[in-house]
């Protein structure tokens, strides 16, 4: 059985950071993904002047494998003003919300099979006067208001997030029992239609220190996490916890654990950028479409220096290109 290669959007990302620089870079390494870049091309064609980069934009209407060295194949979207590597600008906000809107738009019509996100400045866009906590939370919009969970994933580590960008006076209250029963349940579902990992093996942390100890130090294990956890084992899923997350991620546990669930963003993720910064993938379960991304931010001072390393958009782009090539060949097998 032999499927076609993914058509697989990169989205530009905030224009005065290291998003153009990375996606030039990666037009400089021999590959043979299917890639579109959605940005401006004057943009990437300045930055690659200023990174003494030789560069051609492929004009987008040619349905071809941008094979050609030295050269990106891009739907453009303008800036609204012009952009200095470093050196934010809020008037480009609109911009970088409608690269997101395009890229959205062009996996849900089936004319590309993920998209692959650079990194964007949150508090421009705030300072725009737009609301706005993240790519997660707007993808999830985007798609008639889903569920999103947040993944990342390195070699050695997977760990999902029961909530994303909250301030962390508001966290307890997020922890639901709907919101910890649906977080394990996509990560179930999507680690068997994305990952090909039937009835994969999760480890979840509880949310207060030592897991409430026993509830002398929270409730929120006895009253919401565990529940549900003794729920799914009845299941008959691999779900375990709650677990202290000061000892959760140890070797022993990490070996037979295909997930971890943590309560909030700071929970598990430090872990992981410990062990896997620059090689970690961000992914985001539970849309209607695929979407990764790298694992590290604007990096505005190292925007335009030529300094920028694109392993984590690589390794985006290699879950992105996984992930939907296990979708591709499952659609063939039931058709």
């Amino acid at each position: 059985m032999r499927t076609r290669k993914p058509r697989i959007l990169i989205t530009a990302g905030e224009p005065a950071g290291i998003g153009p620089d990375l996606i030039i870079k990666l037009s400089q390494i021999k590959h043979d993904y299917d890639l579109t870049v959605v940005g401006d091309p004057d943009l990437l064609i300045d930055r690659a002047k200023l990174l003494s980069t030789p560069l051609d934009i492929i004009p987008v209407s040619q349905d071809s494998i941008c094979q050609k060295e030295n050269s990106l194949k891009v739907l453009p979207i303008k800036l609204i003003t012009s952009s200095l590597p470093g050196k934010l600008n809020v008037q480009n906000s609109s911009y970088v919300l409608k690269i997101l809107d395009v890229a959205c738009n062009g996996c849900l019509s089936n004319d590309y099979d993920a998209v692959v996100t650079t990194p964007i400045q949150k508090s421009v866009i705030n300072d725009a006067g737009i609301e706005f906590s993240g790519h997660t939370e707007y993808f999830a919009e985007r798609c008639d208001n889903a569920f999103p969970v947040m993944l990342l994933a390195c070699p050695q580590l997977r760990v999902a997030l029961v909530t994303t960008h909250l301030p962390l006076r508001e966290v307890p209250d997020a922890i639901t029992s709907e919101r910890v029963e649906k977080t394990i349940s996509i990560v179930i579902e999507e680690m068997s239609k994305h990952f090909g990992i039937n009835n994969p093996e999760i480890t979840v942390c509880g949310l207060n220190p030592h897991a409430g100890e026993g509830g002398y130090l929270g409730q929120e294990e006895i009253t919401i996490i565990n529940p549900v956890i003794n729920d799914f084992v009845n299941q008959g899923f691999n779900v375990s916890g709650s677990l202290p997350a000061d000892t959760a991620f140890r070797e022993e546990l990490r070996e037979k654990t295909d997930v971890f669930i943590c309560m909030y963003h700071d929970q598990g993720l430090p872990v992981l950028k410990t062990l896997g910064f620059g090689e970690a993938v961000n992914v985001t379960l539970g849309l209607p479409i695929i979407r990764t991304s790298v694992d590290h931010g604007t990096a505005l001072d190292l925007a335009g220096t030529g300094k920028a390393q694109c392993d984590s958009l690589l390794a985006a782009i290699e879950m992105a290109e996984q992930m939907a090539s296990h979708k591709l060949t499952n659609s063939l097998r039931h058709q």
